[in-house]
């Protein structure tokens, strides 16, 4: 049986850990070393509410977390071609498709040819 505040959480597993470990960067300490203050605490605001938003959705299509939170292994987001969707431009998301995420004026894809698969930006932070 789950515990009360779980058995009310509308987040399946996956979401729910994704909040979790993204919940744990705090929105005033960027984890990438050339990732400005302003824009991180953009970026953070942005996926904390995809998670609320979208996050079930987003399990439901198969989104990873790396496809959403990704971040080149060495660089962060410095690499912007090993970054996630959701990890560019700290905008927050109109809509979520199959393969792609929308936003007010662009969209984000999942599935490019010859695109880098980055790590999650937790993962990144915990090495640091």
């Amino acid at each position: 049986m789950l515990p009360p505040e779980r058995a009310s959480d509308p987040l399946p597993p996956e979401a729910a850990a994704w909040r979790n470990a993204f919940g744990a960067l705090r929105p005033g300490s960027s984890p990438c070393r050339y990732l400005g203050a302003t824009a991180w605490a953009n970026i953070h605001d942005a996926c904390t509410d995809f998670i609320e938003r979208y996050g079930a959705e987003a399990v439901r299509l198969g989104w990873t977390a790396p496809q959403l939170f990704g971040v080149h292994p060495e660089h962060g987001t410095l690499r912007v071609d090993w970054c996630g969707v959701l990890m560019i431009g700290g905008r927050k998301a109109t809509n979520i498709e199959a393969g792609r995420i929308l936003f007010d004026n662009t969209s984000g894809y999942r599935d490019l040819p010859g695109l880098p698969v980055g790590m999650p930006i937790w993962e990144f932070a915990a090495r640091r």
